[in-house]
This record gives structure tokens, sequence and C-alpha cells, in this order.
């Protein structure tokens, strides 16, 4: 298994080993210790799943509290995928990092708690998975407008389909400071 740290603190890549022959191959999604020792913790309470058709883009979300470290990978299809630091007071506030994820390269990324996550389906489908750190909690959910130009994200789609909360979404120099994650040194 191969990790590559992003430009942001704690945004690992992981490359997992892929055992392939004329059959097909063999990949471990996850293995506890492996990952541990990696730097991506273990304590995953809630997978989720969802499928989206070309250009759909959904983000950028978020929870605070209980904020969700996530660990994505693609089982189907391809996506570009993005994490944003939005904790108060990071030496980061406000950049983010992107990575292409699809089923042919096997790709996983992790996103500690405290960054805002999204992606794009650039493929003609996508059947996106992630593992999360915490449960689900509406109270804590919150959202920041995709297209925000001081984050700049650079899509590699022009015109996605977004649901209408995450069309209406705030920009994140919109949002009280007191409703974002507060940073903690270190990662």
């Amino acid at each position: 298994m191969k990790v590559v740290e992003t430009e942001l603190p704690g945004v690992l890549i992981v490359e997992p080993d892929r055992f392939g022959d004329d059959r097909g191959f063999f990949q471990e999604i996850w293995h506890a210790r492996r990952y541990a020792g990696a730097g991506i913790p273990g304590d995953f309470v809630q997978d989720n799943l969802s499928l989206s058709g070309h250009g759909v883009l959904r983000g950028l979300h978020f929870q605070n509290p209980n904020g969700q470290g996530k660990l994505v990978y693609v089982l189907q299809g391809e996506v570009f995928d993005v994490a944003v630091d939005i904790r108060d007071g990071s030496p980061g506030f406000g950049a983010w990092t992107g990575a292409t994820l699809s089923a042919d390269n096997g790709r996983q990324l992790y996103i500690p708690a405290g960054f805002a996550h999204g992606f794009c389906v650039t493929g003609e489908t996508a059947l996106f998975a992630y593992k999360c750190t915490d449960f689900f909690d509406r109270e804590s959910e919150g959202t920041i407008r995709w297209d925000d130009p001081r984050i700049g994200i650079d899509w590699p789609i022009s015109d996605p389909l977004v649901s209408g909360k995450d069309a209406a979404a705030p920009l994140l120099s919109a949002i009280d400071r007191a409703q974002l994650p507060r940073y903690e040194g270190g990662r």
C-alpha cells in the first residue's frame, strides 16, 4: 500500500495494492492495522454509498460538531474528489486539494474531520463509497458553495448538476466562524 500526503496536512491519497490476473483483481479496501500505521484511524462507525450520473456534483459538505473523517473510494466509474480545510484558525484555512478516484485506479482519499468534502462525477456514472468516523447528524451538517471563488476549486466540469441545497449554500466567508470546526494544531 502506498500513501501519498497531499498539501493539506492529514488529507491522504491511499493507493492500495492490487493483485490481478486474467480473471480480474483482488484489493483490500480496509485493513485496520495497515491503515492505522499510515495515520488513518480505524474508528469508522458508518458506511455510505451513492450512485450518481455524469456531471453530478455533491458538496461541499461538513459536520460541526460531530465532525466526520471519511475514507472515500469509487466502486464503479470515476470522480474528481475534493477536500477543503475549513478549520477556523488553520494556516491552510480555505485551501483545497483534489484527486481523481476511479474503479480502475483503485485510489482512496482520507479526509479528516474538520474538512469539507465534495466530488463530481467525471465518468458516465459513479458508485461512490465512504467510511465515516461519526454518524450522520442533520443538526450538525453544513454546506459551502461548490463554486466559492475564494476557495477556487478547479472542477473538471463546467456546468454541474447540483442539488437545490448545494446550489443555495453560503460562501465560506458568509459562515459564522463559530459554526466551523476549530483548528487544534498539528493534523
